[in-house]
């Protein structure tokens, strides 16, 4: 099935179950950009737009409701895609409305999303660029069925990291950039080499391990 085809039933899909101002605000949010997103973006990295969401309301603490352009939601995990563009509403925005939208961004991730902002311009002059931002993002979320199941909430950083880094990590560089004691990383790092997501690089004698390389799973293929 094409994106077209996908598009169009995974859209009915979301309309037909919802109602009032839900369904209006879909029908009305779910504009350019965001099809833009789907289709140069998410389309050609992941393959299917499974455990998307268009237009999704989230409820704030006064009882006011928000809409996220998309969330991706592939297990406990939360993801808000937001498209930004540079247009009126943004160039003619008080500082009543900039300051809302800085708090709406904060409250979201209070609530346990990861705020993901999308340059519009960017969708048709670097897409290239955002697919190996989001890729970096989103690896260790999509190792396999139920990866949230199988991988601590450190694990995933250091998987995050290392597909930041060219695939490859060093202990040194976890300690560094998460804060974790040098004995705790190697042990992680081993955990996770059982668990099939790192190997180590041995160094040209043989004799030591200086690093780690990423290991992608079937299900990554997709994505890489």
């Amino acid at each position: 099935m094409g994106f077209q085809e996908e598009h169009s039933t995974w859209l009915k899909y979301h309309l037909d179950r919802r109602k009032g101002e839900r369904r209006d605000r879909l029908e009305r949010g779910h504009d350019h950009g965001e099809r833009m997103f789907l289709e140069q973006i998410w389309w050609p990295m992941m393959g299917t737009l499974q455990n998307l969401h268009p237009e999704y309301e989230v409820v704030d603490w006064r009882g006011r409701p928000y809409f996220v352009d998309l969330v991706w939601r592939p297990g406990q995990v939360k993801f808000a895609f937001e498209v930004k563009g540079y247009g009126p509403h943004v160039q003619n925005m008080d500082r009543t409305r900039y300051r809302q939208e800085l708090n709406r961004e904060t409250f979201l991730q209070i609530a346990g999303y990861r705020v993901v902002s999308i340059p519009y311009d960017d969708l048709e002059a670097s897409p290239q660029l955002i697919i190996s931002l989001i890729r970096s993002l989103v690896a260790p979320f999509i190792s396999g069925n139920n990866a949230m199941e199988h991988f601590t909430r450190l694990e995933r950083e250091m998987i995050r990291l290392a597909v930041s880094r060219d695939g490859l990590i060093r202990p040194v560089d976890v300690v560094k950039e998460l804060g974790v004691n040098l004995r705790t990383v190697r042990n992680m790092l081993q955990a996770l080499c059982a668990k099939g997501r790192l190997r180590p690089v041995p160094t040209n004698s043989g004799r030591r391990v200086c690093r780690y390389e990423v290991i992608h799973s079937f299900s990554d293929e997709q994505l890489w």
